[in-house]
């Protein structure tokens, strides 16, 4: 059961890291410091999106327009790792 525990909290995190991935290239390409045009930055961009946007528009679907700010990745982030504490909260409490 501990595996399974460890490869969760695995999981959780990679996605956090693939969070923090698609919000840094979106903002480097707004500034024009990578061009969508190579190949290796669209198919980065391009697999992070379609990772991160089924649940990024479940959230922006609940929060308010601030403008240009998108705060949904933050919140995602801040809720995976709620959900991951959680979780070992609970399989902690249930072992020992």
């Amino acid at each position: 059961m501990n595996s399974l525990l460890v490869l969760f909290n695995q999981i959780v995190e990679l996605y956090i890291w693939v969070l923090i991935i698609n919000a840094v290239a979106s903002w480097l390409v707004a500034f024009n410091v990578i061009n969508t045009s190579n190949r290796f930055v669209y198919i980065v961009l391009e697999t992070t999106y379609k990772l991160t946007n089924p649940a990024l528009r479940f959230i922006k679907n609940y929060i308010p327009n601030l403008g240009s700010i998108d705060i949904s990745p933050v919140i995602l982030v801040l809720g995976l790792i709620f959900v991951k504490n959680f979780v070992n909260e609970i399989f902690y409490k249930a072992v020992f």
